[in-house]
């Protein structure tokens, strides 16, 4: 008999989880992607503040399925799924499946605000954060000859969202204004250099503890990043933001990170999406009204007593519903009945800088040096291959006793990488 055709749409954390769970079950398996390689979200910060390469966090997908002969890689876009064929079909011609996941994961959400969305810098893939990179170092580069005028635009970075990504974005910019400036710009005055942290609600990290909350804010305070709770972004011109509080702050860097949508594909009946943009599905991580098609990650939508508005969208929820999604596709084969999802939270965490970190456990919560500990020794489990666990731990460490890193390069792209780009943009379905 031929083997059943599974198809994973997305190699993050759920799909790429799925893919390597299954790969010895006897399935066909088609991991599609946009990009060839896996990214670590909880890290692209530490790209964009030159604190880690991007080969640190990103992993060849072809190279972690080199020696499976079942498991076949597509780097393509998905234009639209026809549930009704048991089609997906992409830029580069149709995939039929047997069994299909949709692992797609989230992206920017900019409320429809079409200034923010054109100017403001996003942080959700590693480009992204090679970008992020480039413009906060080419702003120290400008402001060395710009006129006194120019300089506090230049001069002034702001990041929307107190998440933790905000959190950890400001606290590591901080960082870098107070040690690696300075010495790498002797004739330069970093006084001035303003970093904002905007929040919408009353508290920064508002899904931790309240202990958590203050501490964050103190801690940000503390290493000078100036903290603008229950503030809205209203409008962004490139140059000055402005706020629904009629506050404004001149800036040409902002940063996004206020908030995320569902990456649907096309095809999704429209009575299956609920707020966010995501897809709706039942105890097994299947779309209501299918027998064969499947929703994981950020990406899904599931309610239940212990979560009636669905789950957080968390790397760690990912790997859980990967994990019982792959136990589910092993009874099927055997001919037994799935097994429901159900999730404990484990804790979350976020760290602001060095020996800074909050921490919250089902039953207390910490902060502190042992608490950033706890924080760089679960990511660095979470990190995929043991040369990757090894270089980031080797830059971390250095960073720890000199406070500097040497991974400052800018990387503008050459004619030929914006031609190709283009070439790649006009493949894109319209």
């Amino acid at each position: 008999m031929a083997k059943k055709q599974v198809v994973i749409l997305g190699a993050g954390f759920a799909g790429l989880q799925l893919a390597r769970r299954i790969r010895d079950i006897d399935y066909e398996i088609t991991l599609v992607d946009q990009y060839n390689f896996h990214q670590f979200q909880p890290l692209f910060y530490q790209v964009a503040t030159a604190r880690l390469e991007p080969s640190s966090i990103s992993f060849p997908l072809r190279k972690v399925f080199q020696r499976e002969k079942n498991v076949h890689v597509r780097i393509t876009k998905v234009e639209k799924i026809d549930m009704q064929a048991n089609e997906v079909h992409t830029t580069d011609g149709d995939i039929t499946y047997d069994y299909l996941v949709i692992a797609t994961g989230c992206t920017s959400n900019f409320f429809g605000n079409k200034n923010i969305e054109k100017y403001a810098y996003p942080m959700k893939s590693t480009t992204e954060a090679i970008a992020l990179r480039n413009r906060i170092l080419l702003n120290f580069e400008d402001a060395l000859t710009a006129p006194p005028e120019e300089l506090p635009g230049i001069m002034n970075i702001v990041i929307v969202g107190g998440g933790p990504t905000g959190v950890e974005l400001a606290g590591s910019l901080a960082e870098m204004k107070a040690q690696i400036l300075p010495r790498d710009y002797p004739d330069m005055d970093f006084s001035n250099l303003g970093i904002y942290l905007l929040e919408g609600q009353d508290a920064t990290l508002a899904a931790m503890s309240d202990k958590a909350q203050k501490a964050s804010q103190k801690y940000l305070e503390g290493m000078g990043v100036q903290v603008w709770t229950n503030t809205i972004v209203a409008d962004y011109d490139s140059k000055t933001v402005y706020t629904k509080d009629d506050r404004t702050i001149q800036s040409h860097t902002l940063i996004w990170a206020a908030g995320v949508m569902g990456n649907v594909p096309g095809g999704i009946p429209k009575e299956l999406m609920v707020r966010g943009n995501r897809i709706k599905v039942d105890q097994f991580n299947r779309l209501e009204g299918t027998e064969n098609v499947f929703a994981i990650g950020d990406i899904a939508y599931m309610e239940n007593k212990d979560w009636p508005k669905g789950h957080p969208q968390l790397a760690n929820v990912a790997n859980n519903q990967a994990k019982n999604l792959a136990k589910n596709f092993l009874g099927l084969m055997r001919g037994k009945e799935l097994q429901p999802f159900v999730y404990k939270n484990p804790g979350t965490m976020a760290t602001i800088g060095k020996s800074k970190a909050v921490v919250d456990l089902p039953a207390f919560s910490f902060k502190g040096f042992f608490a950033w500990l706890f924080w760089m020794f679960l990511h660095l489990m979470l990190i995929l291959s043991v040369k990757n666990k090894l270089i980031i731990f080797i830059n971390w460490a250095i960073s720890y006793v000199t406070n500097d890193t040497t991974l400052r390069l800018i990387l503008l792209p050459t004619r030929k990488q914006v031609e190709m780009a283009v070439e790649e943009r006009q493949k894109e379905p319209a």
